[in-house]
């Protein structure tokens, strides 16, 4: 039978690991975010844009910022490298970009370690210019390969499933293992 302390300790270390499982954390406040961005994301802009500027919650380490410009074929854009700035991640585009839809993504590490990356499109009607000879198809793609809250909330539950059939393994051998401790003793005692 399992003591009355043991149960309790048992109990109360079961619960606070069941609760930091299924209490999501805040990712504001522990990772970078995107926090603006110009062009913004699915503008329809009417005059193509000079350059795309990103603005971030974190300082970036600007050995590791990249930041691409593809089309709606994913073929990709001259533009220069990446100019970093406190939190702020600069390209200037080498060209003027024809009607069509375009995608900006990026992929920063901020000054304490962490990588983030994303991406989003954006598109340009001017209607002075001429039309890009390029589809629209597959623009809105997210190339930076995100993970949506949805994906983490499935992490956790799963993970709080599996560490309460741990636990209820572990309750069930700690309460029959009394159990096989008394009958070690009682075919030893009987031996003698």
């Amino acid at each position: 039978m399992l003591s009355t302390s043991l149960a309790g300790r048992l109990g109360v270390a079961t619960v606070a690991a069941l609760l930091t499982l299924l209490v999501p954390a805040s990712p504001a406040r522990a990772h970078n975010t995107l926090r603006s961005s110009s062009p913004a994301r699915d503008a329809a802009l009417p005059v193509a844009p000079t350059e795309v500027s990103l603005e971030f919650s974190a300082r970036l380490d600007p050995a590791f910022a990249t930041v691409v410009l593809t089309d709606a074929n994913k073929r990709r854009i001259p533009t220069s490298d990446p100019v970093v700035v406190g939190a702020t991640s600069t390209i200037t585009l080498t060209g003027t970009l024809p009607n069509g839809t375009y995608t900006v993504a990026y992929r920063v590490v901020s000054t304490d370690g962490h990588p983030l990356r994303g991406s989003y499109p954006f598109s340009v009607a001017d209607p002075t210019a001429s039309a890009a000879p390029i589809s629209a198809a597959g623009a809105s793609a997210d190339a930076g390969g995100r993970r949506t809250d949805g994906d983490l909330r499935v992490v956790f539950l799963v993970s709080g499933a599996v560490l309460a059939a741990l636990v209820a393994v572990a309750v069930g051998l700690l309460r029959s293992r009394p159990v096989w401790c008394w009958a070690r003793r009682r075919r030893s005692t009987s031996a003698r």
